[in-house]
């Protein structure tokens, strides 16, 4: 039986010019023989067929059960971000967040589950939580990606979702290059704002050398990018249910509760009790530059052959400019009872149409600024022949600033006199809703500058800070801050113990720290109480894909910056502005060690580790409680809270080599994510929302009271792990697996909401509507986050490369890379509840790419699928709430050509490509869970084509 020898793979791929980081994944070469150099197979491969066979070399090497994908060069995976291009690994989905690939998913878990590391050191995100906003990252910097099914002791990262490891080079044992990349980025559809374009651009500078006899070395990746969407978005309010009270009914006060509208004899069809109608909706057109700018540096000096001293350091620099110009309109029951129904079918209204809502034209805008700055280094030494010390540092810090503009204008200031009234027929279809004219009521022209001015037409104020017609905006401005420092020491050597051939032994200190400033303000225009004409019309933003012509479009955030609106601080009246404001401490003192073991069972030749791991956790946080005064003033109290505790965290990992290139891979773990760092605020906060409908409404999902609870004391989510496979490698890029896990989770998260009686925060000169109405409710829903649910996810995953030459030799260049997988799971539900997926879970999910390469000329067309799962969006307050997508097939396609196959000379090293993503522009769609006709969110993006040159000199 020929013994698996991983330093053959390791040594020839070093030798082809590609080198790893830090990460543990050759980290257990322990007692292998010397490299035979004269049965070495060097791997010099490039292109597709060169990053296939250097990723299947490291997933044949690892004893973990990985994913792997690995750079056609330096400086150049096949997409715009790394996000694109982890979603194509096999039990892996992306997630589009308004229209890139930002989210991912790993075996059922989103990215808060999900840990991530840059050369093994944990890698801050630039979001609200732990995970990371993957887009945000730029491939231009990355050798090579693993992914982590199965942990190992030594993982600080180690998730319920499994770990990522993005690998920079290491530019002493890395080829030589200067390279060039550059990319031209056009949207297929036009930009519907006339002041946004259609055109972007990437450009990197990639340089990798050796000096001063090759015991320094650097690696430089210099990058900017502007890249274009463009955005079509309905989204409905909600589903209400229709009024069907019997006639003549009234409340103990003798006020009706029927609607005459559905005696009337004006309804054309019969409408059942439990019938649900849509609310209401606000949809727009959106466009939007992100502009994104990277520096990393790794500097690598060896002055010895004992001691090697690594530096990496990375900074990014983002900017997201968007408007979104559309429209709000109150629909039936939740917008206006004066509607007649003309179609109903299973509970739902399919058509009919209402006899009018003040229309809000919002001409909204949003600027999104984030830095990020992460500093490692790296010292190892060798002691002896055996044995080696690590000491490792790094410091990170993130800092990022929303500023959300929301612009309102109308056919006047609410409760001015004679003002046209908006009436439609709507009709309800597969991506929402399409309006058309009401049967008798004239419509109303939205694009006439001398009709619509700039202020609000609905009485949204907030006494007692401004009247309830002085709203004609709102500004969101939440800044985010955080900050990590980690401090690791390892030993690690070779030993003779029977089976165990290695050990290592380390600890790792890490502090970390996050805040929130949730900051907002209402906004009112200095014509107040008047209306005024918007100062400067940019020209017209058509909604023809719902029906409606179209909004006028203006700068709203160039209003707000120059001081235009009269801003009145929302802290002052909203409870939920500080009672989101928050500061959370972590800081984790991990020890560990793991045992490296070697073993022949019969003839079959075993690898693998054994290990253990210690985790001690002190997390504090700091915040704020509150509620109203007498005079509608918010009052917040500081508070605090928090715990400590420490978890154990066992791992087994083994690989039997049972057959010439088949391996059987076994894995047992216990796995623990980190709570969310906004579930750990120790807030608590009582809201009321001065909204005229919501003040009047009947339902508690539309009602006006409010409040939440964040939860200090959280334990960390825990699962035991069972992983199982089997793999066949038969060919360089050739081989099949399959794949069987499950997951115990012992310990859940779960929001749950209850309905809670506000009467004790009444104050009835405060809690009214714009004319003095009561509040009809006095009940509302309480959120808060609950630790201590249980549940379970499997699934199967079967991922296999064909390289087609092995069918016949006529088929040289061409290759398939395909995987499917397979789940489910649920955990219990939150009392009072019934929600019981998993944040990222999608039952079904595939993975496809197509490529022929040969004589220069490269093909690729790559696609993946993903069914329905749970997720979460931005909602009011710029607040995370649950949403479902519908998922969805994503096709990407590229060709290209590579000069240095051509024979001449003055253009070896250029290659140019042409790419299409979204290349079937895939919708993204989400709807109610019960009823997928209930459309919610409908959003399509377009085609987005790429341009680009490499340049190798």
């Amino acid at each position: 039986m020929k013994q698996f020898k991983p330093n053959l793979i390791k040594a020839a791929l070093i030798s082809g010019g590609m080198a790893f980081g830090s990460a543990p994944a050759f980290a257990q070469d322990a007692n292998t023989d010397a490299v035979d150099e004269a049965n070495l197979e060097v791997i010099q491969v490039s292109g597709i067929r060169g990053s296939l066979q250097r990723a299947q070399a490291i997933k044949m090497d690892n004893t973990s059960i990985v994913e792997a994908l690995s750079a056609e060069d330096i400086g150049k995976l096949p997409d715009t971000s790394i996000a694109e291009s982890i979603a194509r690994l096999p039990g892996v989905t992306g997630e589009r967040r308004n229209g890139r690939t930002s989210g991912i998913s790993v075996r059922g878990f989103n990215e808060n589950y999900v840990g991530t590391s840059l050369n093994g050191r944990e890698l801050l995100g630039m979001g609200d939580n732990r995970g990371v906003e993957f887009d945000l990252y730029p491939t231009e910097i990355i050798s090579n990606i693993l992914v982590y099914k199965t942990p190992e002791a030594g993982m600080t990262t180690q998730n319920i979702g499994g770990s990522i490891d993005l690998q920079t080079v290491k530019p002493l044992t890395a080829e030589s290059t200067f390279t060039v990349n550059g990319t031209f980025e056009k949207n297929a559809e036009d930009s519907p704002n006339p002041d946004f374009d259609n055109d972007g651009h990437r450009i990197s500078l990639n340089f990798v050398d050796q000096f001063a006899d090759d015991t320094i070395g650097l690696a430089l990746t210099v990058a900017s990018m502007e890249s274009p969407r463009q955005e079509q978005h309905f989204r409905g309010w909600g589903y209400a249910t229709v009024n069907t009270t019997p006639e003549n009914t009234f409340d103990d006060n003798g006020n009706p509760l029927w609607n005459p509208r559905r005696y009337d004899g004006q309804d054309t069809v019969d409408v059942p009790d439990g019938t649900v109608v849509l609310g209401g909706h606000d949809s727009f057109q959106r466009s939007a530059m992100l502009e994104r700018d990277s520096i990393a540096a790794v500097v690598q000096w060896a002055p010895t052959d004992k001691l090697n001293i690594q530096l990496d350091a990375l900074y990014i620099d983002f900017v997201e400019d968007d408007v979104r110009r559309g429209l709000e309109e109150g629909g039936a029951e939740w917008g206006t009872s004066a509607y007649t129904i003309t179609g109903v079918e299973n509970g739902l209204v399919t058509s009919g149409y209402s006899d009018g809502f003040y229309s809000v034209v919002r001409n909204d805008a949003r600027r999104q600024e984030a830095d990020l700055t992460t500093v490692g280094i790296n010292a190892e030494y060798q002691i002896n022949d055996s044995w080696t010390l690590e000491l490792d540092y790094s410091t990170g810090k993130v800092e990022k600033e929303i500023i959300d503009v929301e612009s309102y204008s109308g056919v006047g200031r609410a409760g001015t006199e004679g003002r046209p009234i908006t009436a439609r027929s709507w009709e309800m279809t597969s991506s929402g809703v399409m309006f058309s004219d009401h049967p008798t009521i004239a419509p109303v022209d939205l694009t006439d500058p001398t009709l619509i001015s700039l202020a609000g037409p609905q009485a949204w104020g907030a006494r007692p800070l401004l009247e309830s017609d002085a709203q004609d905006g709102f500004v969101n401005q939440p800044l985010f801050e955080e900050e990590l420092d980690t401090l690791r020491f390892d030993v690690k050597g070779y030993v003779d113990w029977g089976v165990v051939t290695g050990l290592s032994a380390g600890v790792v200190y890490s502090d970390r720290s996050k805040s929130k400033d949730n900051n907002g303000a209402y906004l009112t225009a200095p014509s107040y109480p008047g209306n005024a004409a918007i100062p400067e019309v940019l020209g017209v933003t058509n909604l023809n894909f719902i029906g409606i012509d179209g909004v006028l479009a203006y700068d709203s955030l160039g209003l707000f910056e120059s001081g235009y609106y009269i801003e009145s601080d929302a802290s002052r009246v909203q409870n939920d502005r500080l009672g989101d404001t928050y500061t959370v401490d972590e800081e984790l003192l991990t020890l560990y060690t793991k045992l490296d073991l070697e073993m022949e069972v019969g003839d079959i030749w075993v690898r693998g580790n054994v290990g253990l791991q210690v985790v001690s956790a002190d997390q504090q946080s700091t915040g704020f409680f509150a509620t109203s005064n007498r005079e509608g003033f918010t009052v917040a109290n500081p508070v605090s809270g928090g715990a400590d505790y420490t978890d154990v965290l066992p791992t087994l990992n083994l690989s039997a080599e049972v057959a010439e290139g088949q391996f059987v891979r076994l894995g047992l773990s216990k796995v623990i994510s980190r709570p969310r760092m906004d579930d750990m605020r120790p807030n608590t906060q009582v809201t009321f929302s001065f909204n005229d409908n919501q003040i009047t409404s009947t339902e508690i999902e539309n009602g006006p009271w409010g409040g939440s609870a964040g939860n200090p004391e959280l334990r960390p989510l825990e699962a035991n792990q069972f992983d199982l496979a089997y793999e066949n490698y038969f060919a360089d890029t050739g081989y099949v697996a399959v794949s069987f896990f499950y997951k115990d989770i012992k310990n859940w998260h779960r929001s749950t909401s209850i309905v809670a009686d506000f009467t004790e925060f009444y104050i009835p000169e405060v809690h009214q509507g714009s004319e003095g109405q009561t509040p009809v409710l006095f009940t509302g829903q309480v959120g808060s986050v609950l630790d201590g649910f249980e549940g379970f996810v499997r699934g199967y995953e079967l991922q296999g490369s064909l390289p087609f030459d092995m069918i016949h030799d006529s088929l040289e260049g061409f290759g398939l890379f395909a995987s499917a997988t397979f789940m489910d799971g649920e955990v219990d539900a939150a009392p009072g509840q019934t929600e019981t997926r998993i944040p990222g879970l999608s039952e079904e999910s595939y993975s496809m790419t197509f490529f022929y390469e040969n004589a220069g000329f490269e093909f690729r067309l790559a696609a993946t699928k993903r069914d329905q799962y749970l997720t979460e969006e931005r909602g009011v307050s710029l607040a995370l709430v649950d949403a479902t997508k519908q998922g969805g097939t994503l096709v990407d396609a590229q060709i290209g050509y590579d000069f240095s196959e051509s024979g001449i000379e003055y253009l070896e090293g250029l290659r140019v490509t042409l790419q299409a993503q979204n290349l079937t522009d895939e919708d993204d769609i989400q709807a109610s869970a019960a009823d997928g006709r209930q459309i919610t969110q409908f959003q399509t993006y377009g085609t987005n084509y790429l341009l680009g040159f490499n340049y190798k000199f």
